[in-house]
């Protein structure tokens, strides 16, 4: 059997304020076309399916159209829902939906998987979505982290297949989860609704006794053991994921279970680069002339701020997107607020040098200025008597 194994689709999410709602469409149409050339039969999308739990029309659109395409296939498709997801709103869509597509995101339903049937028997899909600790503890006692209660759901995943498996021993299975599961990387600055601390890591073993687990919550391709991975998001939500391949699992299941995955690359609707350099520079040189045309995170380096930097940027770079000031050798050593340091100041001269460290990221008065300084002051303060 054949499953394609995509998440994090987040249909809805913006980029630096830019709607991404039709790049995505395409790289959906893509993954589609991916279905229908290997022939695939099971597709699961392992949860955060919109970006929010009020999505606007357009994203059901997509959502919709999408699922559609994907049956249209013949494949089967499973959906469970993310953190980023309202599992009430998502799973109104399940009694709506054609045959072949199914939406899980009912806690209480975890031991009722999809069944699909090849060749070598049945493949039995649970599909847990997202769990919030605090809104299951009146109902799984004891749990307190996602942990416990990944493991509470994979234990009734457990306990059903074994009754399966008493009346068919060569039953295969897939868990789906949303999750960090351990040895993973958080993306810095993007799962922005779970806590990263230890009692929010899920440990491996908790999903052991199945053939094949497919993770969401992580934006870049994982493989935690050759049965365990992550696919990530199909479209770039941020520059810290520019370096970062974006597709979807090809999973293979033979009469035994697990017998291998591939990669399926998606295409990047536009590339993201991130340049460093003096302002000039960036907007002269033509090294980055391959950067015209892509997302662009510009950290520009001249000593002083400079006027208007995103909208002269964006007159060589049309979609450039964030712009930083972080000048070369810039003093870091200096932990104090421009307020303590104004206060700080015994004398003119030290007032001034700390607006310019203010003012150049930490590097005050050179050598030159300190003298250029002394002599006005100077000069200042014999007028000042004279007067």
């Amino acid at each position: 059997m054949r499953i394609l194994h995509t998440s994090d689709w987040h249909i809805g999410r913006t980029f630096h304020g830019h709607a991404t709602l039709d790049a995505l469409r395409g790289v959906l149409e893509a993954l589609t076309d991916q279905v229908r050339e290997h022939d695939v039969d099971v597709v699961v999308v392992a949860g955060d399916v919109f970006d929010s739990a009020t999505p606007a029309a357009g994203c059901y659109t997509l959502l919709s159209d999408t699922l559609r395409a994907l049956a249209d296939t013949g494949a089967q498709v499973v959906v469970t829902s993310g953190n980023h997801d309202s599992a009430a709103r998502l799973g109104f869509q399940a009694g709506l939906l054609r045959d072949g597509i199914h939406v899980l995101t009912d806690p209480g339903r975890i031991a009722e998987p999809v069944t699909v049937v090849d060749a070598d028997g049945p493949v039995h899909i649970y599909g847990i979505p997202f769990l919030e600790p605090a809104l299951l503890r009146h109902e799984w006692a004891g749990v307190r982290s996602q942990a416990d209660v990944l493991t509470h759901a994979m234990d009734l995943v457990r306990a059903d297949l074994a009754e399966r498996r008493g009346s068919d021993p060569h039953a295969r299975s897939v868990a789906m989860a949303h999750c960090f599961a351990a040895g993973v990387e958080p993306t810095p600055h993007l799962e922005r609704d779970i806590q990263q601390g230890g009692l929010d890591v899920v440990p491996l073993a908790a999903f052991d006794g199945v053939d094949y687990v497919a993770l969401g919550h992580i934006h870049g391709r994982q493989q935690l053991a050759p049965h365990i991975r992550y696919a990530g998001a199909p479209l770039h939500y941020s520059f810290g994921e520019g370096d970062k391949p974006r597709g979807s699992w090809l999973i293979e299941l033979g009469a035994e279970g697990f017998s291998g995955a591939h990669w399926l690359p998606l295409p990047v609707p536009r590339r993201l680069m991130t340049l460093r350099g003096e302002l000039d520079d960036l907007l002269s040189d033509t090294a980055h002339a391959e950067a015209e045309a892509a997302w662009v995170s510009v950290e520009y380096t001249d000593a002083l701020p400079q006027a208007d930097p995103l909208r002269r940027l964006q007159q060589r770079f049309p979609h450039c997107a964030a712009v930083v000031h972080a000048p070369v050798g810039a003093q870091t050593g200096d932990a104090r607020t421009y307020v303590q340091r104004v206060r700080a100041a015994r004398t003119d001269q030290e007032l001034v040098d700390a607006f310019l460290a203010h003012v150049r990221a930490g590097e005050g008065a050179s050598d030159r200025e300190s003298d250029v300084l002394r002599d006005v002051l100077d000069e200042r303060t014999r007028a000042e008597a004279l007067a």
